[in-house]
């Protein structure tokens, strides 16, 4: 058997993004694809509540001591993880959040690294979250000896930014649930979403935490020249809540914008089913794995044309300047108002998505687990 260890203590449940779901699909299949490996995932007790798809499969340990903080956890990764690693006689150790700490306690390492937006827009970032990445970013990436990224793009801009070997990259994409979500019927999704009976029958739905990069504004901007649909936010409150709040109320839309969170994968496959499309204008992306859950289930997909999203999308989707408000606004009406165009959409998302089954990142990981073993 081959120890592997998986670092998931930066994992924080519901507020770090795609990069949870994209680390949790591609381990939960590891004992099928691999059954050669022994894991097991070092993560808080809230990361294995959230995940029970993880903990009936592979062995999960608490850290003794709560993690609320960055520092505490980079503390406790460089001390009780790194002693773990040496008790367990881990032969790698996988690193699941963009850095590796000081003291790794075992000699092969494997890093995933998300995205490297803090180069690109370091605007959206403080200047202790910018100077962290800084000096942490470049030493990870050169100390890992295979190095996972969920797209072309970030690998490109791994050998663009610090003149990494491409033999040790590995893209290990994004992948859909092995089992599928009962999606919540339309019948029942306006009540467990909360929609009032003024809120529009056609509607947009865009799943995204209001983050300044996920660009909510001019999406916004657009529906507000979009008479007659509404929009769907689904995610939580992000840097940019103010912003997008605010242009709620600049624009009029309160009785067309409806907002109910995070909510349940069976309310959020329901809300594509039901949707005209999903709207996906961020500028930057990593991978972008809700367009692939939305086109999984059928629901005609509009994305910015910037970052992973084209690679991502490929002829599944409706690819649009992320900052031009009136072609989104008019990619919108044309939606609204060509039912068949949608079906043609629906069905060329359909067969986009299916060439990532979760089975497919699960086995590109573990090609990089085994570049780094004698």
């Amino acid at each position: 058997m081959i120890r592997v260890g998986v670092n998931l203590l930066w994992l924080r449940p519901g507020l770090v993004g795609g990069s949870e779901e994209y680390l949790a699909r591609q381990l939960a299949p590891l004992a099928d694809v691999a059954p050669e490996l022994d894991v097991t995932l070092f993560a808080t007790p809230a990361t294995r509540a959230a995940h029970p798809e993880l903990a009936d499969r592979l062995v999960v340990v608490a850290p003794p001591l709560p993690i609320t903080s960055r520092p505490s956890r980079v503390a406790a990764e460089s001390t009780w993880l790194a002693r773990q690693a040496r008790r367990r006689r881990l032969d790698l150790i996988h690193h699941g959040g963009g850095t590796v700490p000081a003291v790794t306690g075992c000699d092969a390492v494997v890093l995933t690294v998300h995205d490297l937006q803090y180069l690109a827009f370091p605007e959206f970032f403080s200047t202790t979250r910018r100077r962290y990445l800084a000096a942490t970013m470049p030493r990870s990436i050169a100390r890992a000896q295979a190095v996972c990224v969920p797209s072309r793009f970030v690998a490109d801009t791994i050998v663009d930014a610090f003149g990494t070997t491409r033999s040790k990259l590995f893209v290990v994409p994004h992948g859909l649930p092995a089992v599928p979500v009962h999606a919540t019927p339309a019948g029942d999704l306006r009540g467990r979403l909360g929609l009032t009976t003024s809120f529009p029958e056609q509607f947009v739905v865009y799943p995204a935490i209001t983050h300044p990069h996920k660009n909510h504004v001019t999406l916004l901007e657009a529906l507000a020249r979009t008479p007659g649909i509404g929009l769907v936010l689904l995610g939580g409150a992000g840097r940019a809540e103010d912003d997008v709040h605010g242009a709620i109320e600049r624009l009029g839309l309160a009785d067309r914008v409806a907002r109910p969170g995070r909510v349940s994968d069976a309310d959020r496959d329901g809300c594509y089913r039901a949707a005209l499309a999903t709207a996906f204008p961020s500028r930057y992306e990593g991978f972008g794995a809700p367009v692939i859950e939305a086109m999984d289930v059928g629901c005609p997909v509009l994305a910015a044309d910037a970052t992973a999203l084209p690679e991502v999308v490929g002829d599944g989707g409706w690819l649009l300047p992320p900052t031009d408000i009136e072609a989104w606004a008019d990619a919108l009406a044309t939606l609204r108002d060509d039912a068949a165009g949608r079906q043609r959409w629906a069905a060329a998302g359909r067969s986009r998505a299916a060439r990532f089954p979760g089975a497919v990142s699960a086995r590109a990981l573990v090609a990089a687990y085994r570049s780094v073993l004698p």
